[in-house]
């Protein structure tokens, strides 16, 4: 949470974008997440306000996550698969502890949290999980393939130091 004039207010990433968390309490039977530009507004049931609603707030916003995922990933992966000319059998939007993304089986698994991330980035992630199905090994192999397809790569692990994908 990060303060800001007096409020406690919580930033979100969408694509790279800050997002400002708005907290809404209403006549509402059931909790409504609604994204607009440059907010997410959250309204919750009225008898919510003395209760702490963290969990239910990380619940939406997982959900909201994984919507996205599954709305923009459809994209990116034809992408990646038109460019490389080779794909994995399948892939799956599934809540991975500590990873983006990862390689099991000739498929991958794609954390929704992946949408923070800029559109670039999503894009560097999935072309090194493909190479990863041709070359396994993270040698000068793999390396040449990856800058074959991405020449500026290195950029966007720097900017990915510390995530695990």
């Amino acid at each position: 949470m990060k303060e800001i004039k007096g409020n406690t207010t919580k930033l979100v990433k969408i694509f790279g974008v800050n997002y400002e968390l708005k907290l809404i309490y209403k006549r509402i039977k059931a909790p409504k997440l609604n994204l607009k530009e440059k907010e997410i507004e959250i309204s919750l049931p009225s008898k919510y306000k003395k209760i702490n609603n963290d969990s239910i707030i990380e619940m939406l916003l997982e959900k909201m996550y994984e919507a996205i995922a599954n709305k923009e990933l459809d994209t990116i992966m034809e992408k990646v698969r038109t460019t490389l000319k080779f794909a994995p059998e399948d892939y799956k939007i599934l809540k991975l502890d500590k990873r983006l993304c990862k390689c099991v089986a000739n498929r991958l698994v794609i954390n929704p949290e992946i949408v923070k991330y800029r559109k670039e980035i999503i894009e560097y992630v999935i072309f090194y999980e493909f190479c990863h199905l041709k070359i396994n090994k993270s040698g000068k192999k793999f390396r040449d393939m990856l800058k074959q397809y991405m020449p500026n790569y290195e950029n966007y692990e720097f900017e990915l130091v510390g995530v695990q994908y």
